[in-house]
């Protein structure tokens, strides 16, 4: 008697298991159709399983809260579930979604970063991933720790913000996204470019300010090392840049640039203004890509000392002033109006 009481004591456990196994089965299952192909969903700092399953729920991911709360205790409790956002797409398992969110799986942002942007610029374009907004990002950008082994002169990220393609999670802070920015920075200006910079006679921040004029003045890649050779052979010989995008950018920090540069912006009175100071401005004017420091470590063998832009993006170079105020009668003669970019070192503007 006592062992067929534990025979059907078995048995019934057995077909309760099974049933419960069905159960789990059934509500696991995803529905018949998710809402779209690709459905976001946000876990918020501190959310429990519970709450977790209540919002899958709604969302129309899962089919039932239980068996999902229930399959987390069997499978993977005690592990927390990672906050962020997350992506689902078909085919889609409890188990699947169960696995991400303790992994942290989280969906990650493509943010393309062009080459030649400021730190103002950028700001934009990560605005809506950061955490902490533009007052951490603004705090980030002040913050020159990252860089100190190389410039200890910097007052802030100008210059460092590598330009690149870059996954952010949605939720990073200003401070994960500069020192990635910088990361990829220093993984590009290695200790082979440190030692070429130092061959030069140049620091590190010299050359990343002379990339950055570069980038402003020409996005012919073919033309940045002979607009490096330009400033190279006007900064040993002493003669002033005449950088129009070094003016520019002073006057956009400050609000005064009106589309384009007038007569008498030559003569604003700032460090910026290398109309009227010799040597590189105090720091760099935007954050220059790979090819514009390349080229600031490695100009041209060419004694050109000015340049003047065509008016198609590329420019004409020339060795003498005379042949230069050639090149300006012949391609500025219809266009008097100097814009962003279109510098002619040597040549003021009208």
């Amino acid at each position: 008697m006592f062992l067929k009481l534990i025979k059907t004591g078995f048995a019934l456990g057995v077909i309760v298991l099974f049933l419960i196994l069905v159960w789990l089965a059934v509500g696991l299952n995803p529905p018949q159709k998710l809402p779209s192909e690709r459905v976001f969903f946000d876990v918020e700092k501190g959310m429990g399983i519970s709450a977790v399953a209540r919002a899958l729920k709604e969302k129309g991911l899962i089919r039932a809260r239980f068996p999902f709360v229930i399959s987390y205790h069997l499978f993977f409790y005690p592990q927390k579930i990672k906050a962020g956002e997350y992506a689902f797409s078909s085919p889609l398992r409890a188990k699947d979604i169960l696995d991400m969110l303790i992994k942290g799986k989280v969906y990650l942002h493509a943010v393309t970063i062009p080459e030649g942007l400021t730190a103002q610029e950028i700001a934009p374009l990560v605005f809506p991933l950061l955490s902490d907004g533009e007052d951490g990002y603004r705090a980030a950008f002040q913050n020159t720790e990252a860089i100190s082994s190389l410039d200890q002169e910097a007052k802030n990220l100008e210059g460092y913000l590598f330009p690149e393609t870059y996954s952010f999670p949605k939720g990073i802070s200003s401070k994960e996204a500069a020192e990635t920015m910088v990361a990829e920075f220093m993984s590009v200006f290695d200790e082979t470019q440190q030692s070429r910079a130092r061959a030069l006679r140049m620091t590190v921040r010299k050359i990343v300010i002379l990339a950055s004029l570069i980038e402003k003045e020409t996005s012919v890649p073919e033309e940045k090392r002979l607009v490096s050779a330009v400033f190279h052979n006007r900064l040993r010989s002493g003669m002033k840049l005449d950088c129009d995008p070094s003016i520019i950018y002073v006057l956009k920090q400050e609000g005064r640039y009106e589309g384009r540069l007038r007569k008498k912006d030559m003569s604003y009175d700032s460090p910026y203004n290398t109309y009227l100071h010799a040597g590189l401005p105090p720091g760099p004017i935007c954050n220059p890509g790979k090819e514009a420091l390349e080229a600031a470590l490695y100009p041209a063998p060419e004694n050109y000392f000015y340049f003047v832009s065509k008016n198609d993006g590329s420019h004409h170079f020339s060795r003498t002033f005379a042949e230069h105020q050639n090149a300006v009668g012949m391609y500025q003669k219809n266009n008097r109006r100097r814009k962003d970019g279109d510098g002619s070192p040597g040549e003021p503007s009208p």
